[in-house]
């Protein structure tokens, strides 16, 4: 009988201890950066209650990113806000040397194209492709990324089917205004509200010439001919600025009282100067203009096993806050779509969005650009480029 008791006693021991270690793994302390962007968003740490599991990756990528030693990433952030971004990955994995480079759309993704053609891979995961991704597929540039776990954090049209490209984070491109200006009454709630107020017209209203940010989404979930009407009203009856410069300038701009409101304009910009004291602030007419900013890793890369596990954990919780503590990025992550992470979010929860994505870009964009391009010479704008 003492025997069989003990037998019994075993397994119950043995549960017991690996439930004491689960627990322990589970609980293993956060990166000390990552505790402290927590306590910036005044978030509780159970939001990252299944990090660990988050982060669970094969053992061979561990020990392929040790031998690499190294990852090579372009993109947009500024420096300083890279390094904010890089800093719980890297007490995380210090074993893995990040070089980072801030580069325009040319350099950043038509020149790393040609030099992939040429047979040099310059970097190893590359971001913001705007047009520029299906020049790469047709090369078969990218490596496929079904097999990173965090992938399914993204819900449905936030990445490639095939694996290719994954969203980043999102962008909502739609109006800034000048508070001094414009009162709430005076915002549009709809596009066509625009041809309604005359607050709006004779100049008072500045467009950028990228009308890809904001007016494909449009055109895509409206129709051709919804998007045209919209467009030639716009430039004939509303009358706006035609401005050269760019978007982030137009801010600048807007913010000094050189025009009342300006399109388009990115939610986290906008954000970034309202918290400098700017008399700024933003609104979206709906649909609400939207587009994910594409990351993919270069194939051929030495660097697979280090890429890979940077993509892994910047798909994870951790990584997406750590992004938006670094810009105010909005995360993709399917579990933080929530108003703490959106700049601005009274202006776009709730609303219809019309999501921008490689595919749309490639069959609306040629059309909508060559429409585009004959009401901004002949109102007066210049064509791009001069």
């Amino acid at each position: 009988m003492a025997r069989k008791k003990f037998s019994l006693l075993i397994p119950a021991l043995l549960l017991g201890l690996a439930q004491l270690f689960s627990v322990r793994a589970f609980s293993a302390p956060l990166p000390k950066s990552t505790q402290e962007m927590l306590k910036k968003l005044k978030l509780d740490a159970a939001i990252l209650s299944d990090i660990d599991k988050e982060l669970e990756v094969p053992k061979a990528w561990i020990d392929g990113a040790k031998k690499e030693g190294k990852l090579r990433f372009f993109s947009t952030l500024d420096p300083p806000q890279a390094n904010v971004l890089f800093r719980p990955f890297q007490e995380r994995y210090p074993f893995v040397a990040i070089e980072y480079s801030r580069a325009s759309h040319e350099d950043r993704a038509i020149r790393t194209l040609v030099a992939y053609k040429n047979k040099r891979i310059v970097t190893d995961i590359l971001t913001g492709l705007g047009g520029s991704f299906f020049m790469y597929k047709e090369i078969d540039a990218f490596e496929d990324m079904r097999n990173i776990p965090n992938m399914k954090n993204n819900p449905e049209g936030t990445k490639d089917p095939e694996g290719l490209w994954v969203g980043m984070h999102l962008r909502y491109w739609c109006m800034a205004y000048n508070t001094k200006a414009v009162k709430k009454e005076d915002l549009p709630k709809k596009w066509e509200d625009l041809f309604a107020n005359p607050k709006w017209r004779d100049g008072n209203l500045a467009l950028g010439n990228r009308p890809q940010l904001w007016a494909l989404a449009l055109w895509k979930i409206k129709g051709e001919k919804w998007a045209k009407d919209f467009l030639t009203r716009l430039f004939a009856e509303v009358r706006p600025q035609l401005r050269r410069e760019g978007m982030n300038a137009m801010l600048e701009l807007t913010t000094a009282g050189e025009f009342h409101a300006n399109i388009p304009a990115a939610e986290y910009r906008v954000h970034g100067k309202a918290l400098d004291g700017a008399p700024i602030s933003y609104t979206c007419p709906e649909p609400v203009p939207a587009a994910v900013s594409e990351m993919g890793i270069l194939k051929g890369t030495p660097n697979l096993h280090a890429a890979r596990l940077f993509i892994n954990w910047f798909l994870s919780k951790e990584g997406q806050i750590a992004q938006y503590v670094s810009d105010y990025a909005p995360p993709v992550h399917k579990d933080l779509r929530r108003k703490e992470f959106l700049p601005f979010a009274d202006q776009i929860l709730g609303k219809q969005l019309a999501f921008r994505d490689p595919a749309s870009e490639l069959e609306i964009q040629p059309k909508l650009l060559e429409f585009w391009d004959t009401l901004w010479l002949k109102g007066g704008g210049r064509r791009r480029g001069r």
